[in-house]
């Protein structure tokens, strides 16, 4: 087997969060002929002495005949970039609804236009070819697997799904740049594989109409100006992002404009404006923005804003408790999933009366008021200050007044607090906790901790300490927040052991 050498196989496993995986005879890959080995030992040899060899393809999906070309070799193992879809997976049992889905580069099957792949297709929602039970049957496979890897003897509970699968997000980021080198303006989302190349976003399904709307009337206004885009590498340029939310229940829409400091006349931004107030929306705009952002990095950051129109927020409700979400707010994506992972966690943390409660990455303190209601105390601690602040001033609103609220990095934040913990609970970034955090956390004692994790290979990894320390997994569950991709949440209840 060689670098760039073409093979062709069957996906026979699957890992979180979009890996599948074909194990070949390295002999006759030499001929790039379809195997379908079923063996478990990445070198395992057959009965004739040939060796075995793991391929790893991003993007494939178990049960999938697929093309790949090999781009890394390492012993008993290797990478494919995956080139084409011969035959669908049995798990692949709809069409797609996005236009701009490109999928899996599929085979002239009939499965897509001929062309798609020349007009570069959406690097966005990869599970638009699986029904909805069968996106939940695959993801729920997936958290089980890595639980089952590091737990024993839980209760598992199941995926729990979205209740809305189209339109449910609240907050999208559309980056400005072109569909290809030299291309006309775009704005919308990455394409599938590329850091640059922007795809043409007009009718994404997981957004509403009225976010649409807003994309397709921005893009062309400033096409119309010749306004050119921030070029990434050359740091030269105006356009870089637009930032849309919306409320899941009023429809109140905050529309904010993200640019490089340059010529702004050029932006013409109270005609945009005065457009946009004129678009056909079934919502309503309550806020216009503008944000000046100088960063090298590819990231939305604020140097500056300004309010063209209206307000810097609004208002969103979840279950019965009022939040104030303004332009760089951290709150769930999915509002109406995310009622459903707060009743789980509602019901993990139990009977806390009388508690003092450690609501440890808080953001802006969701969980935490939730459980104020009930609990003596809370105290909510993340590393950014912007959801502090939010948290502190939805807290007020919500006249809960035993709610403290700290900005800082939770592994030093530990050492200053003279309150002890009767509960923790736990919903960290992606990377999950820092080992020394982890350890502190620990050292606390609590009977019981609810750990909340957007990715459930940092929750097996986090897991395993907490197993080696006197815990155990009892309770644990899924919740799909992000319908058509391949992002879940999960919900873990870990109680300490006792000697007896």
């Amino acid at each position: 087997m060689k670098k760039g050498q073409i093979i062709e196989g069957v996906i026979t496993e699957y890992a979180f969060p979009n890996k599948g995986s074909m194990i070949v005879d390295e002999a006759d890959s030499k001929t790039d002929s379809m195997m379908q080995a079923s063996v478990t030992d990445d070198t395992a040899r057959s009965e004739h002495g040939t060796s075995k060899r793991r391929i790893i393809v991003k993007g494939a999906f178990p049960g999938q005949r697929i093309r790949c070309q090999i781009t890394k070799l390492r012993k008993g193992k290797a990478e494919g970039s995956l080139l084409e879809v011969i035959a669908k997976s049995p798990l692949e049992d709809t069409e797609p609804k996005c236009p701009h889905f490109g999928g899996g580069f599929f085979h002239a099957e009939g499965n897509l236009p001929a062309d798609f792949c020349d007009k570069g297709s959406c690097g966005g929602c990869t599970y638009q070819t699986m029904s909805y039970p069968n996106q939940l049957k695959l993801k729920e496979g997936l958290v089980r697997q890595l639980l089952d890897g590091v737990a024993a003897d839980y209760i598992w509970e199941g995926i729990l799904g979205s209740p809305v699968t189209e339109g449910y997000r609240n907050k999208m980021e559309f980056s400005f740049g072109d569909e290809y080198k030299g291309g006309p303006l775009a704005l919308g989302l990455h394409k599938k594989g590329s850091f640059y190349d922007i795809v043409n976003v007009t009718d994404c399904c997981i957004v509403t109409r009225d976010v649409n709307e807003i994309v397709k009337y921005t893009r062309q206004f400033f096409d119309e100006r010749h306004v050119p885009f921030y070029h990434k590498l050359r740091h030269e340029g105006v356009l870089r992002h637009l930032v849309v939310r919306q409320a899941a229940r009023s429809g109140e829409l905050l529309v904010n404009l993200v640019a490089a400091s340059g010529d702004l006349q050029s932006l013409e931004l109270d005609v945009y404006r005065d457009g946009l107030l004129k678009l056909p929306l079934q919502g309503s705009i309550v806020g216009i923005l503008f944000t000046k952002n100088d960063s090298m990095a590819d990231v939305v950051q604020s140097d500056g804003m300004q309010v063209l129109y209206g307000q810097d927020y609004f208002m969103e409700t979840v279950l019965g408790l009022r939040f104030k979400i303004t332009p760089f707010s951290f709150f769930q994506t999915n509002t109406l999933s995310a009622e459903v992972l707060y009743q789980k966690v509602r019901d993990y943390v139990g009977e806390i009366a009388g508690a003092t409660v450690f609501d440890l990455y808080s953001g802006t303190g969701t969980i935490a008021q939730l459980m104020a209601s009930v609990a003596k105390k809370v105290i909510g601690v993340d590393l950014v200050d912007h959801p502090i602040i939010n948290a502190r001033e939805n807290a007020l609103a919500n006249g809960l007044t035993n709610c403290e609220f700290i900005a800082g990095d939770v592994l030093k934040v530990l050492d200053t607090l003279e309150d002890k913990p009767d509960m923790i609970v736990l919903d960290p970034p992606r990377d999950g906790i820092h080992p020394k955090a982890l350890k502190k956390i620990i050292n606390y004692g609590v009977e019981h901790i609810v750990y909340v994790s957007c990715k459930p290979t940092s929750l097996a990894r986090d897991l395993e300490v907490f197993l080696e320390n006197g815990y155990r997994v009892e309770r644990a569950c899924a919740v799909d927040q992000f319908v058509g991709t391949v992002h879940v949440e999960t919900v873990c209840l870990l109680s300490k052991l006792h000697a007896d």
